[in-house]
């Protein structure tokens, strides 16, 4: 009977390659990693593949260029930050160049501005200065304007809904169409002049008016009592 001898299988491992083999091989093979980046003539000329990567439509090229602008955006609005919010009548529009909305602007001055429809909301307006300022359509619901200076403003049709006016001065202002609801004190405040027409008063509020009204509005001369409909 034959026998069979095997011979038992020895694995050797085979030894890696150095880096520099690996390198060298990568290097005859003429292979190329590619790059997203900014490259120069010189680069491009030995690169070919880079004038791919760059051509406009690459969508890695795309990709490069949406986030350069994302970032110039986001840049652009971190800086709106840094901007004192007083300035915010600078600019125009509703809301300016920056939002008075719930800002802190005690003793800032605002005098003789145009502040159309800006919206001063819940902001604290103590010993603000509007004198002669334009506040057409404003807003200052739930504003604290103690002793602002509002004399001889533009308020028509401005909304003072829970406003805290007191101690103020709306000599010669013109409040026609006026929001006043709520809780609107109007209390210490100097209303000599004062124009009132069509602005919703409760009962108790225009009882405590009449009690200093007095004096002729330079601009619709009307008198202060008549537009109050003080007794």
């Amino acid at each position: 009977m034959a026998i069979l001898s095997v011979s038992p299988f020895i694995f050797t491992p085979k030894p890696l390659s150095p880096l520099s083999s690996i390198k060298s091989k990568l290097s005859r093979a003429n292979y190329h990693f590619p790059c997203i980046c900014s490259t120069n003539h010189t680069q491009r000329e030995h690169f070919p593949g880079l004038k791919k990567l760059e051509s406009p439509g690459n969508p890695l090229s795309s990709i490069g260029e949406s986030l350069s602008r994302a970032s110039l955006l986001a840049l652009l609005s971190a800086s709106l930050f840094l901007v004192d919010p007083a300035l915010a009548f600078k600019g125009g529009g509703p809301y300016g160049s920056e939002v008075t909305r719930g800002q802190d602007l005690t003793g800032k001055d605002f005098s003789g501005k145009t502040l159309i429809k800006q919206d001063f909301k819940t902001s604290i307006l103590r010993q603000a200065n509007f004198k002669g300022a334009k506040l057409v359509g404003a807003s200052f619901f739930d504003a604290d304007l103690t002793g602002a200076d509002l004399s001889d403003a533009d308020l028509r049709s401005v909304d003072f809904s829970l406003a805290n006016v007191t101690k103020a001065n709306l000599s010669n202002a013109n409040l026609e169409g006026a929001l006043a609801t709520g809780n609107t004190s109007f209390r210490g405040s100097t209303i000599t002049g004062a124009d009132f027409t069509d602005v919703p008063l409760r009962d108790d509020q225009r009882e405590y008016l009449c009690k200093v009204a007095d004096g002729v509005n330079p601009t619709t001369g009307n008198a202060t009592r008549d537009t109050l409909f003080c007794g």
